[in-house]
């Protein structure tokens, strides 16, 4: 059976999360149902794997599955057909790649990235409504950068993953933070960049929130190293809304859609 490598773009706020679930709408889902349409061959309980599951609410802009069909589908035409039965979810291919049996969406991957999009003003968003999460008052991004150099390198990041995170171990390499500020009309835009090989359950969330109550003044930078050391949910700051986040990329060996 022919695999396919398929580069995604969605906005995650009608789904419960990628994964498909029984009773409640899912981009898996969604994906699966337009295959199916296409490929008879994939009504039989086929399944697609993704290099990320994202939560409730949370976007991508280039998320990573990959699909066995039946036929072999030039890419172009297949990405096409697939838009075309995706619509109208806010679901797209951006595009297909016909790879080897060797390529796992999850598996290969070396690298994950993730955009955390914070606005800062008093009137409330709305072009970026359900994309940005918002606070009221600016943000000292030097602050938040001084207390994300805590969490550079391998480290046991227990404080900053959910309680229901089923990764067999809390130490992670987090090999990247950058946070970037621009204005917009009448307040500020906060952009944070995160990289790793992988990510805990709510890690990215758990981060920016905290990282927010440093921007405010609420924490000093240092107080993001002891969070750190302590090991316990308790000492993180707040988990931050997932309307905010999005899964911009994912590395691999070889890229499948470099042409």
């Amino acid at each position: 059976m022919p695999r396919f490598a398929l580069l995604i773009e969605y906005d995650g706020a009608p789904f419960a999360g990628w994964q498909a679930q029984a009773d409640q709408p899912s981009v898996q889902g969604a994906i699966e149902a337009a295959l199916a349409r296409l490929d008879l061959g994939f009504k039989a309980g086929a399944r697609i794997a993704a290099a990320g599951r994202t939560d409730a609410g949370v976007h991508a802009t280039g998320q990573v599955a990959h699909a066995d069909l039946t036929r072999d589908w030039d890419p172009f035409r297949l990405s096409e057909a697939l838009n075309w039965h995706l619509k109208p979810a806010p679901v797209a291919i951006l595009a297909a790649a016909r790879v080897g049996d060797d390529f796992h969406a999850r598996f290969s991957a070396h690298e994950r990235r993730y955009l955390f999009r914070l606005i800062a003003r008093r009137a409330p968003v709305t072009h970026d409504r359900g994309k940005v999460w918002q606070v009221l008052n600016p943000l000292n991004a030097d602050a938040m950068r001084a207390g994300a150099a805590h969490l550079i390198g391998r480290h046991d990041f227990t404080t900053f993953r959910s309680t229901m995170c089923q990764s067999p171990s809390p130490v992670k390499t987090l090999d990247e933070i950058t946070i970037e500020e621009r204005d917009i009309p009448q307040g500020r835009e906060y952009r944070f960049s995160l990289r790793a090989r992988s990510f805990l359950h709510n890690q990215v969330r758990s981060i920016v929130g905290t990282l927010e109550r440093v921007g405010a003044g609420s924490w000093p930078p240092e107080r993001v190293a002891e969070a750190l050391q302590a090991r316990d949910r308790a000492a993180c700051g707040p988990v931050c809304s997932p309307q905010g986040l999005y899964l911009t990329g994912v590395g691999y060996p070889h890229d499948p859609f470099a042409g």
